[in-house]
């Protein structure tokens, strides 16, 4: 199953501040290549750091160390929708496609040597989508799989807005899928809860949702900013209006995430997990 998984790469654009070693720059000393100064001997009793040239120059004649940086590990967050509109889908629900999605993040947290942890969410936090961080993503895996077979009820993503109270005082890296079919105002007022951490905010729209209707006949819609499900007769003006609605609100939640300097990534269709490396190198400042 794991061999299926297609990775990405990602960095981050700060120093973490975790203990456990791993692969970005960091604020630890420890035994990494990064110069960071020198110290005393007596502060830092560490024998084979020890600077000759620096500490002859010394007039009080101490004995001087060399001190490094080591590379740190950061968490990284998925936070998934659950909500009733993330049911909809024409090849695959967009649940399904979360699955697929987590799963990468997964697996590349874990061969990034960073722990990862898991949250879903509709009208509340579900309790039964949570994974705490952790270096060993074999419990996560399972989740995120699982999530493949998940049929979410008609229920809104109100829970959205408790997410952050499960999330790390440590600035994580925070992947957060949804098609964000929600109040403007619940979604503002989560991601300025958010904001001590680096939210990637994955944006799943299907283009049968406004793009591929039909011309003419019955058909069933999902209204574009707060998730409800409509059954209606479709003409071709309404079709124009609705396909106006949908890219009037992807430019509201653009501007929105660009407000809290938090860049979309949007896949409509299959996730391209090479698109995602490209966002970091476009995006995120290594």
């Amino acid at each position: 199953m794991h061999n299926e998984i297609k990775e990405f790469s990602y960095h981050i654009s700060w120093r973490s501040r975790g203990r456990h070693s791993g692969s970005h720059a960091s604020t630890q000393r420890g035994m990494g290549m990064e110069f960071r100064g020198h110290t005393t001997l007596l502060s830092y009793p560490d024998p084979r750091r020890i600077d000759i040239r620096q500490t002859i120059r010394d007039p009080l004649e101490q004995v001087y160390v060399r001190i490094f940086n080591q590379k740190s590990a950061t968490p990284v967050f998925a936070i998934a929708d659950l909500s009733g509109s993330m049911n909809f889908g024409s090849k695959q629900s967009k649940v399904a496609l979360t699955s697929k999605i987590a799963s990468a993040i997964a697996m590349s947290a874990t061969h990034n040597s960073d722990p990862f942890g898991f949250v879903g969410f509709d009208d509340v936090v579900r309790e039964d989508w949570l994974c705490t961080q952790s270096f060993r993503a074999h419990q996560a895996l399972e989740l995120t799989s699982a999530l493949k077979n998940f049929e979410p009820e008609q229920v809104g993503s109100a829970g959205i807005k408790d997410v952050n109270r499960f999330l790390p005082r440590e600035r994580s890296l925070v992947f957060l899928i949804s098609d964000f079919h929600m109040p403007t105002n619940e979604l503002e007022d989560s991601l300025s809860l958010m904001m001590q951490h680096h939210v990637v905010p994955i944006v799943l729209w299907d283009s049968s949702e406004y793009k591929n209707l039909p011309e003419f006949g019955i058909t069933s819609l999902t209204d574009s900013e707060t998730g409800e499900k409509r059954t209606l007769f479709l003409r071709k003006d309404m079709r124009a209006n609705i396909v106006a609605s949908f890219e009037a609100r992807r430019a509201e939640i653009e501007a929105l995430f660009m407000k809290f300097d938090m860049a979309p990534f949007f896949v409509e269709g299959d996730f391209d997990a090479d698109a995602l490396t490209e966002y970091f190198h476009q995006f995120v400042a290594a």
